[in-house]
């Protein structure tokens, strides 16, 4: 018997067909450690235990991929309010997640990916949008342009540039292009955990134009500023 799941995009349901064979990965958003797990995290972490131990049933190859989010403003703050490290903080509550989700027999996850321990890959990743035009920096970190990728939404619905649309709870810059904008990287302020990472990019001369040139003709003042951009010294 076929297996079929509801595609919210196409918005019926349809044959499950993975794309290799048997062999299916699944991504399920993990926790931020930053207080003990709660009745929703153990809803959705049970609805996806029970997801992947049927395809498992069923002989399917799963490979169950969760993040941990174990350092963000949220950890830093409820830190500060304990008057602990922030990954002291991360650590005590991770463990007690782990607890939580054994003692409800959620087991079928086959890697916790912690944030921490790739911020090299984060980082990467973020590098290849601002090259690409998709994300811009403000004061307070780099931001992903939602007005730059019209299919933003697609799967669930949800395409306007509101703030209501945000994908972060604390990414309220009054500088962001659009109110959906959502941070990638932010930068540490005094005392915070920081990396010491590269940030910046290497772009050609014709890709170093095109985005200054649009900065201008958007009237970019906070891209000008910190660019240290002169536009009277630009013909656009």
């Amino acid at each position: 018997m076929a297996i079929k799941v509801y595609n919210t995009m196409g918005g019926e349901k349809e044959i499950f067909r993975p794309l290799h064979d048997k062999n299916v990965k699944i991504f399920v958003c993990g926790p931020t450690v930053q207080d003990y797990a709660h009745i929703g995290h153990a809803k959705t972490y049970v609805q996806f235990d029970v997801v992947v131990k049927y395809l498992r049933y069923r002989k399917y190859n799963v490979f169950y991929l969760q993040n941990v989010t174990d350092i963000d403003d949220k950890i830093i703050n409820r830190a500060k309010e304990l008057k602990k490290l922030p990954y002291e903080l991360a650590n005590e509550y991770e463990k007690s997640f782990y607890e939580d989700m054994k003692a409800l027999k959620v087991d079928s996850v086959n890697k916790y990916a912690r944030a921490t321990d790739h911020i090299n890959e984060i980082v990467s990743q973020v590098l290849r949008l601002i090259k690409l035009g998709y994300a811009y920096k403000i004061k307070d970190g780099y931001y992903f342009d939602l007005s730059k990728f019209p299919s933003y939404g697609k799967l669930s619905g949800r395409t306007t540039l509101e703030a209501e649309d945000s994908v972060s709870r604390i990414d309220e810059s009054i500088n962001k292009k659009n109110k959906g904008d959502f941070c990638l990287l932010k930068f540490s302020k005094e005392g915070e955990t920081y990396w010491a990472v590269e940030t910046e990019i290497e772009v050609s001369d014709g890709e170093y134009d095109k985005i200054v040139k649009n900065a201008i003709k958007d009237n970019d003042e906070e891209f000008l500023k910190l660019n240290k951009i002169d536009k009277t010294k630009w013909k656009v």
